[in-house]
């Protein structure tokens, strides 16, 4: 006689769905300022590159 019986849990319950639920409008509203901050500094660095090159050199 033959059991038509399946022993597999994964037949009966849905797997909980563990994925981290990110608010993307937050999320991309974090990345605006942090590339608003990095060209900031790339400025400073800029300004600072040019003042170097700019100044004279010391005469001792």
């Amino acid at each position: 006689m033959r059991n038509d019986y399946n022993l597999s849990v994964s037949s009966y319950v849905e797997a909980e769905d563990r994925r981290e639920v990110i608010d993307i409008v937050s999320l991309n509203a974090e990345i605006a300022k942090t590339v608003e901050r990095i060209n900031a500094l790339r400025n400073d660095i800029d300004n600072i590159v040019k003042k170097l090159e700019n100044a004279e050199p010391d005469k001792a």
